[in-house]
């Protein structure tokens, strides 16, 4: 049964983190994810980072309403449901800095996920830091590359059930956290302890960084 909401099929404006407004139909809420109709792609937004939410009056805008990409209307949505069902579809997902990334969803373990991107290959996101993700139709392809430029069957990693067990198989390897938005996250993984990364940097210095603030890795 699906979840009601005071603002449902209401025109409204949203806050999340890193990103602010966002317009557009409220089409569903789940216990820990909305969905957003802009009138060309859905939004499935986790609400930990909804900040504010409220209505807007638009008479020229008429948003309808749209198939969902997922899920029949009556049913329930949840963060993990969308996720699992997004698998194989080409989206786009937003993390952190003012950037995007482009690909699909590979894999969902318990608190993170394997996204796909022809650009930065397998990253590995932990659930707690994907601020939005919106699938595109059906027969979209990523930067219009055909499917042997950007394989549907990446090669498969070795992934364990949590993002803690996962950051500690690549201790020893050279990693880049964050998308490498800081170039102090790009280096040598020594060690994992005490909810704290230890990373050689360029210069081989050690830089410390709190398990909690690591929202991808992926290997160059």
């Amino acid at each position: 049964m699906k979840n009601q909401h005071p603002f449902l099929d209401s025109q409204v404006e949203l806050v999340i983190s890193g990103r602010s407004g966002i317009r557009g139909k409220l089409i569903d809420f789940g216990p820990d994810i909305l969905v957003l109709y802009n009138g060309n792609q859905f939004f499935y937004i986790p609400l930990i980072h909804l900040q504010q939410m409220r209505i807007v009056y638009d008479d020229e805008q008429n948003y309808g309403t749209p198939e969902l990409p997922f899920e029949p209307y009556n049913d329930s949505i949840s963060f993990r449901k969308i996720l699992l069902n997004s698998k194989g579809m080409f989206s786009e997902i937003y993390i952190t800095g003012n950037q995007s990334i482009h690909g699909y969803v590979t894999a969902v373990m318990n608190d993170f996920f394997v996204f796909y991107s022809p650009i930065y290959h397998s990253v590995m996101i932990s659930m707690r830091h994907l601020k939005y993700l919106v699938p595109y139709n059906a027969n979209v392809t990523p930067y219009s590359l055909s499917s042997e430029q950007f394989p549907l069957k990446p090669t498969p990693l070795t992934l364990a059930r949590t993002f803690d067990q996962q950051l500690r198989k690549h201790m020893g390897q050279f990693v880049v956290l964050d998308l490498g938005e800081n170039p102090r996250k790009t280096g040598v993984l020594k060690n994992v302890d005490l909810n704290l990364l230890e990373i050689a940097d360029a210069s081989g210095s050690s830089v410390f960084i709190h398990f909690d603030h690591v929202k991808t890795i992926h290997l160059p």
